[in-house]
């Protein structure tokens, strides 16, 4: 059954991206729109490239209050539908249009009123959309609006509604002080907004969505025991949610057409390929090609783990007598940042970082790596395993979320990655040693491992046809 879809979110690839949430938001709803539905995004207009090098043409005007402060705001649409999907932004002056996604003290305001303004404009529809599919706490309050929000619940409260939790360690917390932000609504509904005597976003969402989904089977577990303070919701609300693995977009992540590559190739030309693009970074990072590559590629932060890389790079360094070599990128943390740009003297030759963000960099680096590290401590799904995957690289993961559903350690039968169980600077350094023996001693292995990842579909037809499926299911309430 086709659908009239609307993805809500504060990220959507190649528009404005800080995450995951970006790659899935700017995927899902193409592979949607093959299937014959029409999905569309709406998120706010920062001002980035994307804004300034498309056309763009005025869909709606509105006004809406978020408590004493009233606002305009405007939605335009792109023109050429560039994306595989209707991408509409919304401008709210004063609050939207900045350079960064986050970041701002006033992020609280920000998104509240973004979402006051995405329910005004699904409200001035003449038809409302079948399904409005709100991501992380940043949306995470359209579910309540529509349905107890005076202004907006006679057309929008029986609109299903689905949230997909991304990240829970995020989410969202406003004081009681700001609840006037909302549009007016029964003051017996406050405990559909209410976690801890704050107002919670996420928790709200959970609350009131008719489904909510997490981005693989096993984040949806550890919820039920880790959330940041939403444990005991994730229990009581676990009949309503699934587990629906992320894919990835095939077409962007295509080692034999993508254009960011100094080689392209594919699964029959994989060990010429990765050399080339492997000696590209050697060359401009001062590592030597013959020595296997260990990447990391990522957000600085403690989630990632990021915090173990100084310690675990040098102590492999020293240990297995540099026989690896070893290259970050990413940005986060000042002090992780710090400590990782400080080990480049000390360990010239055997590692060095490039601290920041850069597209570009992190195709050819994941072309180029022999193993791509991701040590997290929290990892809903991730992606980065999965780009590895597609480009012949060997995974090396902590057994967490996504990762421990996506990576089958290569002692197991057909295992063609690398699992270790804690997150610690131990367990990478002796993961590093595995990987250096598979390297220098298991050379046809390697090369069968490379063939068969690259195989792996990891694409987003099938969580895109479970996607459909809760659709549905929701329909029929």
């Amino acid at each position: 059954m086709a659908m009239n879809i609307i993805h809500v979110s504060a990220e959507c690839y190649p528009v404005a991206k800080a995450g995951g949430l970006g790659d899935v938001v700017g995927a899902l709803p193409k592979y949607q729109n093959k299937a014959g539905n029409e999905a569309k995004v709406v998120m706010p207009m920062y001002r980035t490239k994307f804004l300034y090098n498309h056309e763009w043409e005025l869909v709606h005007e509105g006004r809406q209050r978020m408590g004493a402060f009233g606002f305009t705001y405007n939605i335009i649409r792109e023109k050429n539908t560039e994306l595989g999907f209707e991408l509409y932004l919304v401008d709210i002056n004063g609050l939207l249009d900045r350079d960064k996604i986050y970041g701002y003290n006033d992020d609280t305001e920000r998104f509240v009123a973004f979402q006051i303004a995405v329910c005004d404009w699904l409200n001035s529809w003449h038809t409302p959309p079948d399904i409005v599919h709100c991501h992380d706490h940043h949306s995470g309050l359209i579910p309540f609006i529509m349905q107890n929000c005076y202004v907006f619940r006679d057309k929008l409260q029986y609109v299903p509604t689905i949230f997909t939790v991304h990240n829970g360690q995020y989410q969202g917390w406003m004081g009681w002080d700001k609840y006037h932000y909302l549009p007016l609504y029964d003051g017996y509904a406050w405990g559909k907004l209410d976690w801890n005597d704050m107002i919670n976003p996420l928790a709200s969402a959970v609350k009131c969505a008719d489904r909510v989904t997490t981005v693989s089977e096993s984040y949806l577990e550890e919820l039920r025991y880790s959330a940041n303070g939403l444990e005991n919701l994730f229990e009581y609300e676990k009949g309503k949610c699934r587990g629906i693995l992320n894919g990835i977009d095939a077409e962007v992540w295509n080692t034999a057409t993508d254009p960011l590559l100094e080689a392209r190739y594919t699964s029959r030309t994989v060990a010429d390929g990765k050399l080339k693009n492997k000696q590209f970074l050697c060359n401009e990072f001062g590592l030597t090609p013959s020595l296997p590559l260990f990447s990391f590629i990522g957000r600085l932060v403690g989630e990632k783990a990021a915090d173990l890389l100084p310690d675990a790079i040098y102590q492999s360094v020293i240990q297995y007598q540099g026989r690896a070599s070893f290259l970050i990128l990413g940005s986060g943390e000042p002090e992780v940042e710090a400590a990782l740009s400080r080990m480049v003297d000390p360990l010239k030759g055997f590692y060095n970082c490039f601290i920041g963000y850069n597209e570009g960099l992190s195709h050819i680096i994941y072309a180029g790596s022999d193993f791509l590290l991701m040590p997290s401590r929290v990892e809903p799904c991730g992606l980065n395993q999965m780009y590895a995957l597609r480009y012949g690289t060997i995974p090396m993961v902590r057994s967490v979320g996504g990762l421990k559903d996506t990576v089958l350690d290569m002692g197991n039968p057909g295992g063609f990655g690398i699992r270790f169980d804690q997150a610690s600077v131990a367990d990478i350094v002796y993961s590093v040693g595995r990987a250096v023996d598979l390297y220098e001693k298991q050379a046809p292995k390697l090369v069968k491992m490379r063939k068969q990842v690259m195989a792996i579909d990891h694409s987003w037809d099938k969580a895109a046809a479970a996607y459909q499926g809760l659709y549905e299911e929701v329909k029929k309430i």
